[in-house]
Parts: C-alpha cells; sequence; structure tokens
C-alpha cells in the first residue's frame, strides 16, 4: 500500500478544521461485512490520520471487531453538514501496535476505561441496571489503581484503497473528485455526480 499523497492528506485535516467547533467532528459511520457478506454499519469516532491511514478503538469482541477479523475490508464516510461534504474511504483494516493502543488508552477519562471493562459490547443486555452492576463491580475492582487496557480492547487503522471528496451544490451538481490505488500508485479522477 502506497502512503496517502500530501494534497490529499490536507484536504482530510482541511475539513476536519473546519469541523473542528461542531459536536462530535470527527464522527465517522463505519462499515463493515461478515464472512457471509451481510454488511453493517454503525458510528465510530475517527482519532488519528497520517499517511498510513484513518485509526479509530474498539472491542475487538463486539460485532465490528468480530466482522474485521472475518473480513478485512471496511468502509467509511464522514459527512460534514455545515460544508456540505463527505469524505468516503474504502480499504483494508490492519491492528495498531500496542504501544499506540496502550498510549491512546491512558489518555482516556477513567470512567471510560472502566466502562470498556463493563460493557460486553454487542452482546444482548438484560437491562440497564445489570450495566451499572459491572461498571460498580470494575470500580471497585480498579479502586486503587490505574485501569488497565483490558486484552479484549485494541485500535485498528485504515489503509485506504480509494478516498473520495464530495462536495454538494443546490443544483445537485456535486463535485466528486476521487483516488484510487491502482499498481502502486495513487490515481485522480473525477465521477459524474
Amino acid at each position: 500500500m502506497a502512503d496517502l499523497p500530501n494534497d490529499m492528506l490536507e484536504r482530510i485535516h482541511e475539513l476536519l478544521a473546519q469541523a473542528a467547533g461542531l459536536p462530535e467532528p470527527r464522527a465517522m459511520s463505519l462499515a463493515t461485512a461478515d464472512e457471509s457478506g451481510n454488511p453493517a454499519v454503525r458510528t465510530v469516532l475517527l482519532k488519528h490520520v497520517d499517511q498510513k491511514g484513518l485509526t479509530f478503538f474498539t472491542n475487538t469482541t463486539s460485532r465490528k471487531g468480530q466482522h474485521i477479523a472475518a473480513n478485512p475490508f471496511v468502509a467509511l464516510c464522514m459527512y460534514f453538514q455545515e460544508s456540505h461534504q463527505q469524505l468516503q474511504v474504502e480499504g483494508r483494516v490492519e491492528g495498531l501496535s500496542d504501544e499506540l493502543v496502550d498510549r491512546y488508552w491512558y489518555s482516556r477519562p477513567r470512567a471510560s476505561r472502566i466502562g470498556a471493562w463493563a460493557s460486553r459490547q454487542s452482546t444482548t443486555l438484560q437491562d440497564r441496571q445489570q450495566l451499572l452492576e459491572r461498571v460498580a463491580r470494575y470500580e471497585e475492582k480498579f479502586a486503587d489503581i490505574d485501569v488497565p487496557r483490558p486484552p479484549f480492547w485494541s485500535g485498528y487503522r485504515v489503509i485506504p484503497n480509494a478516498i473520495e471528496f464530495w462536495k454538494g451544490h443546490p443544483d445537485r451538481l456535486n463535485e466528486r473528485t476521487c483516488y484510487r490505488l491502482t499498481d502502486g500508485e495513487w490515481v485522480r479522477f473525477h465521477r459524474y455526480p
């Protein structure tokens, strides 16, 4: 996989900077599919973007984690309503190093770290009280220590092979600037709206 070109990376950072003051400016829809091709989509938070790709963190035993383990190809979409723009990304997922994951884990608020231990993400929950009891149990367990990272919690990098910058227009003659990785090189082209 080739690194993201500087112009593409600059454009992504520009979109993020424009959205910085908005609620959840780094929210992105993550689409995955299981081993049979059955799709699912949910919102995750973009934590970092650089020449290698886009990163997010999650419980690896969650539905998305199971999908990624079975089928490492995903799609992302970030919609910036105020500027009427989208960033669409397709690519392959790889796990992040323990060092990177730990660095992010220990930057999270303590309550978020307790919540990660307490949540059996994507499994059936009897009622909210069951979750609150699990939170209390882990608060007690880690009362006098720094909350360690669970073995089932990690980070992923989406390594793009296709990126589209979409800019909407009132007349629906939208701009679609696309990049596709072809034979190790990024090729830039446009699509009809």
